[in-house]
């Protein structure tokens, strides 16, 4: 095919932006006369650009050590400042009613409305925490206790529980830390039961769940920390 006008065009301002590349490959000084260079301005050199610090660069740490971060939607708590904002009274105690995939799942659907600040396996060797302390979980059913409380979910079912001496431990201990933190007192009038929860429509952590071994475990714990 015979080459038109407008291709030999590009033909030639290709060339021309080769030759310009290849000029700037050999470097303008080397054209230039002794005295020319002495007269160049020297560059400044710009230190790279600091980035955040190491503690900045990842994710927000838990407020609980032992626990591992897997955030909730934040279409499924409030953000807060507690205790500042609102004072933390209460520990809710709740049961999954499903495995903990399927929970971190309905946490991360901003559909389910729904999430808690902890989360428990049966095993008591995993927890993770979905929501901050200082924001407001939807755990209890109640705006008012939600406000003012931390809801821990347990791996389990009411109709086959399996509560296992590890999860009591890990659960009192971390009830214990909370309880440490926010000058919660350890009895049964502010560590309830979902069930316990005013207006609750809800029965767990269901009647397996053995209350007076629970609390000498927490107890045992809280005494433990240094405050």
């Amino acid at each position: 095919m015979e080459d038109s006008p407008l291709t030999r065009r590009r033909l030639l301002w290709g060339a021309a932006g080769a030759a310009g590349t290849a000029l700037a490959a050999v470097g303008l000084p080397q054209l230039m006369r002794p005295e020319e260079k002495a007269a160049l301005p020297r560059p400044v050199r710009k230190a790279p650009a600091a980035g955040p610090p190491a503690t900045l660069r990842k994710y927000p740490s838990v407020d609980y050590a032992p626990a591992v971060w897997i955030e909730a939607s934040e279409s499924n708590y409030t953000p807060s400042d507690r205790p500042e904002a609102y004072p933390i009274e209460y520990v809710v105690i709740h049961l999954t009613t499903d495995i903990l995939p399927v929970m971190f799942t309905k946490f991360k659907d901003p559909a389910e409305r729904v999430s808690a600040h902890y989360m428990i396996s049966a095993t008591g060797t995993r927890i993770a925490q979905c929501v901050r302390e200082r924001d407001v979980a939807w755990h209890s059913g109640s705006v008012w206790y939600n406000h003012r409380s931390i809801g821990i979910e347990h791996e389990g079912w009411t109709d086959q529980p399996v509560y296992t001496g590890k999860m009591y431990e890990a659960s009192a201990a971390l009830t214990a830390t909370i309880c440490a933190k926010y000058d919660v007192p350890v009895d049964r009038d502010h560590i309830l039961g979902h069930v316990e929860v005013p207006l609750s429509h809800h029965d767990d952590p269901g009647t397996a769940w053995n209350w007076d071994k629970y609390m000498k475990l927490v107890g045992t714990a809280r005494r433990n920390i240094r405050t």
